[in-house]
């Protein structure tokens, strides 16, 4: 029997999603941002998409092309053009929360994998469904959960125009064990709710079969600080930005040091010895 994806209606209710997210691996979570950050949200990001005309994005192999379909458009390196994203979503308290509970087991600190924006245009086909967690695949198993990710939803999410397709409680699955269709379940939400899921959890792009509705979401999602990102945040953002950004999102970003001193380990990321957020406090960046 399909299991249905647990919906909590508050953010702030982080013992229900980790509950969820423990116990199916996905969870959404409705009025995850407020309807005046989820207006401004959107009227950045169509200047945003505006200002770049549209295009669509370059990839770094013919096989990731693929993966993303030709009727998807990307808007990548958010932390570095959006205010909005950085103020609003990057540091949200149900991410740091959720965090805390699936990856500090794992590392002493986590980070910002990728943040982009995603329209599912029509006539876009549905996604090779897949964990997310496979962006390292070479990851010994066993370890337990190393990525926690997410779909934002700024427009409507429905079956018919690409809503996002899981897998409830695949987390727990064995690596050999592939969905069937009947396991699988479209993400239906309104606009201001997330969709989170586990780095184990299948999932996909649904296809967007509407003439004329376009899917829209920000794909953000975290991981172990000491393990290489999908994108890298340092280029990414501009240090101009950086530099004006709180501490802590400095740090999500890959400017800090990842320091398992206290675990017998060693530090990740210096700059010169000193976490670049300190060199940038002090003016030497």
């Amino acid at each position: 029997m399909t299991q249905a994806v647990p919906n909590v209606e508050h953010p702030d209710d982080t013992a229900a999603i980790n509950a969820a997210l423990t116990e199916h691996g996905a969870v959404i979570v409705h009025n995850f941002l407020s309807p005046d950050v989820l207006a401004a949200l959107n009227a950045e990001v169509d200047e945003l998409v505006a200002r770049e005309g549209g295009e669509r994005q370059g990839f770094p192999n013919a096989q990731i092309a693929e993966f993303f379909g030709d009727r998807v458009n990307h808007l990548s390196g958010l932390a570095g053009k959006s205010r909005n994203f950085t103020e609003h979503v990057l540091c949200h308290p149900t991410y740091m929360a959720v965090c805390d509970a699936v990856l500090r087991p794992n590392c002493s600190d986590y980070q910002l994998n990728i943040a982009h924006l995603m329209e599912r245009a029509p006539g876009s086909e549905a996604q090779f469904i897949h964990r997310d967690a496979w962006v390292w695949k070479r990851f010994p198993p066993g370890v337990g959960e190393i990525q926690v990710a997410s779909l934002v939803a700024l427009s409507d999410f429905s079956a018919d125009n690409g809503g996002t397709l899981l897998v409830p409680g695949s987390h727990r699955w064995p690596e050999e064990r592939y969905p069937q269709e009947s396991e699988i379940v479209a993400t239906e939400m309104p606009a201001g709710s997330a969709v989170i899921y586990l780095g184990n959890t299948f999932h996909g792009g649904g296809a967007n079969i509407t003439p004329d509705t376009v899917r829209r979401g920000l794909h953000v999602s975290y991981t172990l600080g000491w393990l290489r990102t999908e994108e890298n945040q340092c280029l990414a953002t501009p240090l101009d930005v950086a530099r004006e950004l709180p501490r802590r999102a400095q740090e999500l970003l890959g400017f800090g040091v990842h320091d398992d001193i206290e675990v017998g380990g060693g530090y990740i990321g210096t700059v010169e010895l000193e976490a670049a957020a300190t060199r940038m406090a002090n003016g030497q960046l």
